[in-house]
């Protein structure tokens, strides 16, 4: 049986989460919200399905919904995600949310509390690592082909230069770590995702002249350094229009163990292995053993990928702590965000990130 889903917020975002799920024969797409009415009255002529103007109008006329999609903003892309959540929540309905969960730390850990003690699924759109390369990066590291992990190295962002800036933004940039809270939570998930737990980070922030002339808060220079609960290090760089990337593009992402290192680019591109076993002709530049070019240049398709995959976890009503992309996923990378916002207020200090509530564990699976 299809899940019955009702989608809150009639933005880009709303909107193609709507046509995902319109596509998606696990899903049901029951309604749009949205408190500007004629947003929500075009999204749901779109779409052939009814429109709401409050989320409490939906929750009433829309009683068997089983998810809540929350795709609003607000500040820094996230002060718009907590009362809706929240508010879906307490109607007993599972929920997901677009990144970041919030841009409040402290809500952030009271919605992932919530869920857990109420036996909710609650995820998270952080669908960066729902890509073809991202499978054979996981095959890889699953088959020991990487080994011991070395090192992680990682750039995102947007590609930019000082003619291309278009000046302060809307209010709702208009904070110091507006770009840290709305971004950091994709590189800080793909790094989790293949490194595991973040345990400390080291970060120094930066905004270029251009932003400096204009009188733009936005630190949207991010360097962050990071130590790995395995031992591992990696390196973050992630900025905000201000440079151009080179070589891998706007998205690149680099592992490298003790049997082999892969870098994937662009996210849905291409990846490249490296056997690190064989004795190779140029081994100051070795040619990779092994690459996947995918053939997408669309980096759109992970939005389809991405929630296919929650709709399969809730139609197969997997055991929470295995629900991917959780809830708990969102919640740790806004922790290894705010622990990088206090090092760089710190003058650059090592911080330890703030544990994630803990896994106790279903008795169904653990045992």
């Amino acid at each position: 049986m299809a899940i019955k889903i009702g989608v809150v917020g009639m933005g880009g975002i709303g909107k193609t989460h709507s046509r995902c799920y319109k596509n998606d024969e696990l899903a049901e797409l029951r309604a749009v919200c949205d408190v500007v009415p004629e947003k929500a009255d075009a999204a749901a002529a779109e779409f052939g399905v009814k429109a709401y103007y409050s989320l409490a109008d939906m929750l009433a006329g829309e009683p068997d919904l089983d998810v809540v999609d929350v795709t609003t903003s607000g500040y820094e892309n996230g002060s718009w995600h907590y009362e809706p959540a929240m508010q879906a929540m307490r109607a007993g309905k599972h929920v997901f949310v677009e990144k970041p969960i919030s841009n409040d730390v402290r809500e952030a850990r009271e919605m992932v509390k919530y869920a857990y003690d109420h036996d909710l699924y609650l995820a998270c759109n952080l669908n960066h690592y729902f890509t073809k390369p991202a499978d054979r990066a996981r095959e890889l590291i699953n088959e020991g082909k990487i080994g011991e992990p070395v090192y992680i190295l990682h750039k995102m962002g947007f590609n930019g230069g000082d003619t291309k800036y278009g000046g302060v933004g809307s209010p709702r940039w208009q904070k110091p770590y507006s770009h840290a809270k709305a971004f950091l939570s994709h590189p800080f998930a793909v790094m989790r995702y293949f490194g595991g737990e973040i345990t400390h980070v080291q970060c120094f922030m930066n905004r270029a002249g251009v932003r400096s002339t204009a009188v733009d808060p936005m630190y949207s220079i991010n360097s962050i350094h990071c130590r790995f609960e395995n031992g591992s290090v990696g390196y973050l760089i992630s900025q905000r229009g201000d440079a151009m990337f080179g070589l891998g593009g706007w998205w690149s992402f680099e592992m490298a163990g003790t049997k082999g290192t892969f870098v994937i680019e662009n996210c849905v591109e291409k990846l490249s292995y490296w056997d690190a076993t064989k004795d190779h002709e140029n081994p100051n530049q070795p040619e990779p053993d092994e690459v996947l070019d995918t053939g997408i240049k669309d980096f759109g398709t992970t939005f389809a990928t991405r929630l296919h995959a929650f709709l399969e976890d809730l139609t197969n009503q997997v055991p929470k702590e295995h629900l991917r992309s959780s809830g708990r996923d969102a919640l740790a990378t806004l922790e290894c965000t705010f622990a990088a916002i206090r090092s760089f207020e710190e003058g650059g200090s090592l911080v330890r990130v703030e544990p994630v509530i803990n896994l106790h564990g279903d008795p169904k699976y653990v045992w």
